[in-house]
Formats: C-alpha cells, structure tokens, sequence
C-alpha cells in the first residue's frame, strides 16, 4: 500500500480556508497511487486552546469534508480535528481516520499536552484504536502521544504502521525525529509522523515529516516546505522484520519480578 504523508501549513485558524488549500495536496496523493493519506493535527485551524471557538460538532464540516474527499478520491485520510462530543463534556483532540465508503473512526488523544495547559483545554481520551484497512494493521496517534512508548509497546504484535499527526514546534524538533525513528525501531513496524510547515499561535514549525520501516530506515522525509512524501508499506515485510529479529518476544511491560 502507498502512504502519502500532507506536510502542509495552515491558515490560522480558519478552518474552511485551510481545507481548501489542501484539497489539492489530497487530490495529487490520489493522483500519485496513495491509498492513504495523513494530514497534521488539529489541521482545519492549527493547535489552538481556544477550544470552545473552533472545535466542531461529531461529523461536523470537517469530518464531512474528509468523507467526501476519500469518496472522491478513492483514498483514507488521517488528521486530527478539536471535536465536542455529543454525550457531553469538554472537546477532545480527536484523530479521525476516514474512508471512501463513509466509514468512519475516531481516536481522542490519550495525552494532551500538559505543558501547554492542553488539558485545560480538552479531555483526555481513554483508549487506543488500531483499524485494519486492505490487510494492513494501522495504530492512530496523536502528537505528544509520540512521548510515551509504553502506549505503543502493547499494540505491536497487532500493528503493521503506526500514524502519528502533530503540530510539533521547531524549537523540539531533534525530539520529534528521534523519537519517531525510536517508535519505529523498538515494535518493528512503520512509523509515519507527519507534522505541519509554518508559523502560528507565536511557535514556527519546520515539518520533519518522516516515514520510517521496521529497521528504522527513513523511506521519505522532508523540511521547511509544504510537502508530499510517498512510501509503500508492507504487512509481510513487517512480519519479515520480526520473524528475523525476535526482540519482540523479550519484552517485559510488566517490569521486572
């Protein structure tokens, strides 16, 4: 299956003006034989803690525009969106992952970013979401999610690629690559990590997108400037990876007796 991942900027916090500028950057993915796209986080309007401004109704404009963009272009897309939910409660950060025949999940960022005061902003979510699409296993997360490995760990033996979208600033931007490229190594499967160009909200964000395989060999990465990166990822050569190195087995996530 061919990844691409949208390394793109934002227009401010306009929702509507940012999905238009990267239709075009979907529509090409498509063009280019993409089966499944990644957008950023909160990528109609940029990280924002003005949670009660923009964040969207469940299946809001958003959402709905994602939907019609797979149907039309016959491809999955992956980006996360500030989302009030309908049972109540604050707005989450919430990963969508889309499909051209409506199909829908939805993951709400298990870790919000504290040192920012996110989680004044949003609630946490509470569990992990692995979706099977064309025989690929894929795990969803969500920027500062990256930190914490061991929520990644107990979804390895079921993951063959893992999404990561983010609005990670330039200033930590060393932490971002290396950590993407750890994720990819310790649980043997592709790690793809995609975050915004440009400046807003007073940070400057340099990209760094990154596709890894199981080695943790970068496939594609870029810098700086809007993007496209394209990889194929492969279940077998993630099995293939794992059958030849069994690290896998030896892993302790109970700690020590």
């Amino acid at each position: 299956m061919k990844i691409a991942a949208i390394q793109h900027d934002i227009v401010w916090e306009d929702g509507k003006a940012t999905r238009r500028h990267v239709e075009p950057m979907v529509a090409a993915s498509a063009a280019a034989g993409a089966r499944l796209a990644v957008l950023t986080e909160m990528f109609p309007t940029g990280f924002s803690l003005e949670a009660d401004r923009i964040a969207e109704p469940e299946d809001g404009p958003t959402a709905t525009w994602m939907r019609e963009q797979c149907a039309k272009h016959d491809l999955w897309l992956y980006g996360s969106v500030a989302e009030r939910r309908n049972d109540g409660g604050r707005p989450r950060n919430v990963g969508i992952l889309a499909g051209p025949d409506g199909t829908t999940y939805r993951y709400a960022k298990i870790h919000p970013f504290t040192y920012a005061a996110e989680h004044e902003a949003y609630d946490a979510g509470h569990e992990s979401v692995t979706v099977e699409v064309d025989g690929i296993w894929f795990s969803l997360f969500v920027c500062y999610d990256l930190r914490f490995a061991d929520d990644w760990w107990p979804l390895a033996p079921r993951t063959d690629v893992y999404l990561c979208c983010a609005n990670w600033p330039e200033s930590r931007r060393t932490h971002w690559q290396a950590l993407l490229q750890a994720r990819a190594i310790e649980n043997q499967a592709y790690v793809v990590g995609v975050n915004r160009v440009g400046e807003g909200g007073g940070q400057a964000y340099s990209g760094d997108s990154r596709i890894f395989d199981p080695l943790g060999e970068m496939l594609a990465g870029a810098a700086r400037t809007e993007s496209i990166l394209l990889a194929d990822v492969d279940a077998a050569q993630v099995a293939k990876v794992r059958d030849r190195f069994r690290f896998l087995p030896d892993r302790r996530t109970g700690g020590p007796a």
